[in-house]
């Protein structure tokens, strides 16, 4: 079976396309060889059941959903554009990209993630300081699962 001529740089523009556009599929074909790229589609999303309000005696259990919110809404959340795997680090033997309390640029990379077998750096859109890594290594993510805090 032959395979489409297409280098890496190319399949990366398409993704890119993809992604950026409204469209929800590309298909290429080069006589009998075919490739199809189509965005992760998920269902809405659905809120957990709502935990019976916590006993007045017990203060701090009832701050941790806030403070799971508030993440969501951070204005220095950094989100994941994709469904995939995180990757903290270029390769298993490197360290991490970032670690809290580093400061960072805009186009820095922050972390990877692993979509259709292609590595997507994710990198900072805001200049500041990583206040938080809201993921761990190899962990699967959602669409706009928040990844990083940087403030």
């Amino acid at each position: 079976m032959a395979f489409i001529n297409i280098d890496k740089k190319e399949l990366q523009d398409l993704v890119e396309i993809l992604e950026e556009s409204s469209l929800s599929e590309i298909k290429l074909a080069d006589g009998e060889s075919k490739i199809t790229l189509s965005k992760a589609t998920c269902g809405p999303v659905m809120a957990a059941p709502m935990a019976a309000p916590a006993p007045v005696a017990a203060p701090a259990a009832a701050a941790a959903p806030v403070a799971e919110e508030s993440k969501e809404d951070h204005p220095g959340a950094l989100k994941s554009p994709m469904v995939g795997n995180v990757y903290l680090k270029p390769s298993p033997d490197s360290d991490n990209f970032v670690k809290v309390g580093d400061s960072v640029s805009v186009g820095d990379t922050i972390v990877i993630v692993e979509a259709m077998k292609v590595m997507n750096p994710i990198k900072a859109d805001k200049s500041g300081v990583i206040k938080e890594l809201c993921v761990s290594d190899a962990q699967p993510v959602e669409f706009e699962q928040v990844l990083a805090i940087i403030e």
